[in-house]
């Protein structure tokens, strides 16, 4: 696959988070499947609203995590509501669609104890926001429906904060030098996963 290494001058910088680009490919294949990336979307939405809850659980009484996390989910499932009345407008039903195998292999990769653990955790959620921010981005800029690409546009500053949350939420944790490893490790890993193009379109496919 082709990577999109070509930006226009109105285009943003690439996600320093992310080891390389999305793929042409990928945002072929979006935009031919729009009813289907946007119910992907919706349960991604709430899965993410679901990740800041969880880690919510897991760590209860860790110091400044609610007033950070608490927020997040609110907000991710502001944005799940946001597309499920754009969904009803349409008449498009949400449904439950078959998962990519992208969340369930950078999930393999999280420590099986703390603190390595939690550092994980914060990175990999910030991994699924960045690569989500990298193409809610190149959705609003080549979808040819002005309003899912308005959609898209409305949705970037939040994504961006919310990879920018984790990776605050690790440093004060962990030394910056780990930090900086761990994520690095991580994102390679990410990137391999999206290296071979999924049968199906997803948000990370």
């Amino acid at each position: 696959m082709n990577a999109i290494e070509t930006r226009g001058a109105g285009d943003p910088p690439p996600i320093r988070w992310l080891a390389a680009p999305s793929s042409e490919a990928w945002l072929a294949q979006a935009l031919a499947h729009p009813q289907d990336l946007l119910i992907d979307h919706a349960h991604c939405e709430r899965k993410a609203a679901h990740t800041a809850l969880r880690l919510l659980g897991a760590y209860p009484a860790e110091p400044g995590l609610a007033e950070v996390l608490s927020p997040l989910a609110r907000e991710e499932l502001q944005h799940f509501e946001t597309i499920l009345t754009l969904l009803d407008r349409r008449g498009w039903a949400l449904r439950q669609l078959s998962a990519p195998p992208y969340g369930g292999s950078l999930k393999q990769c999280v420590a099986s104890r703390d603190p390595e653990r939690m550092l994980d955790q914060f990175l990999v959620a910030g991994l699924i926001e960045a690569r989500s921010h990298e193409r809610l981005g190149l959705l609003a800029r080549h979808c040819p429906d002005q309003e899912l690409a308005s959609l898209y546009h409305s949705l970037l500053a939040s994504e961006a904060r919310h990879f920018g949350l984790y990776r605050v939420l690790a440093e004060r944790r962990f030394s910056r030098m780990v930090v900086k490893s761990r994520l690095r490790s991580l994102a390679a890993v990410e990137a391999q996963i999206l290296s071979e193009l999924h049968r199906l379109p997803r948000m990370h496919s």
